[in-house]
């Protein structure tokens, strides 16, 4: 896990390349990551988290919110944004300025100027919870980099290349650290490893949150 250290951030990250166009900003997120999780409480609220199913008829281990513009569900009919909460058939939570906000410096941080996320997808992961190797490739633009941010109970991040079979390299993603990537690396394979059974955080105990955030249209 050797990178380059960049310590000129105004949140003082380090930034470490994982791939071309990929990076991860250790602890970017750590100053406002008190009033992220408060924000994720108040999302939840409106939109509890839920395990959905997938086409073939399996539960995802990890529970999901969205906020935004757009949620991403899945179910027995496909994987697709909706504009609408399928639970109550109502507009998702609006995305907290913090989250876009966030999202843009550290998108710029990596090199991808001008992101305007349109949709954040939280996912909630409790112990042995994962995250199989996959495509973000619902969206229509692929020009727009994705963003994500690692809260709570640290997890083993996964990324490797545009096909399913390309070697993996192994990031541990902890409390407060973003990655980003996008162009060579926009349609790369990536996922998680099973959450730890000793993965655990003093403010979230054994729970691990992860906000992605993406351009869909």
């Amino acid at each position: 896990m050797q990178g380059l250290l960049d310590l000129g951030a105004p949140e003082s990250a380090a930034r470490q390349p994982i791939g071309p166009d990929a990076w991860l900003l250790k602890g970017f997120a750590l100053n406002d990551a008190d009033a992220l999780l408060a924000a994720i409480e108040r999302v939840a609220a409106q939109a509890p988290f839920r395990h959905q199913v997938t086409p073939g008829g399996y539960e995802m281990s990890a529970a999901m919110s969205s906020c935004g513009a757009y949620g991403w569900v899945t179910d027995r009919h496909g994987y697709r944004y909706s504009a609408l909460d399928p639970q109550g058939n109502q507009p998702w939570p609006a995305m907290p300025r913090l989250f876009s906000e966030l999202a843009e410096r550290a998108a710029e941080r990596a090199g991808f100027a001008h992101f305007a996320p349109e949709a954040c997808l939280i996912n909630r992961y409790t112990t042995g919870a994962r995250m199989g190797l996959h495509q973000d490739k619902d969206e229509q633009d692929f020009n727009a980099p994705i963003v994500s941010i690692s809260l709570g109970a640290p997890i083993t991040f996964l990324f490797g290349g545009p096909n399913r079979s390309d070697p993996t390299s192994r990031w541990l993603l902890e409390h407060g650290d973003i990655v980003v990537w996008g162009g060579e690396s926009r349609l790369h394979f990536h996922g998680v490893a099973p959450l730890g059974k000793k993965a655990s955080h003093p403010q979230t105990g054994a729970l691990r949150y992860n906000l992605t955030f993406r351009k869909v249209r």
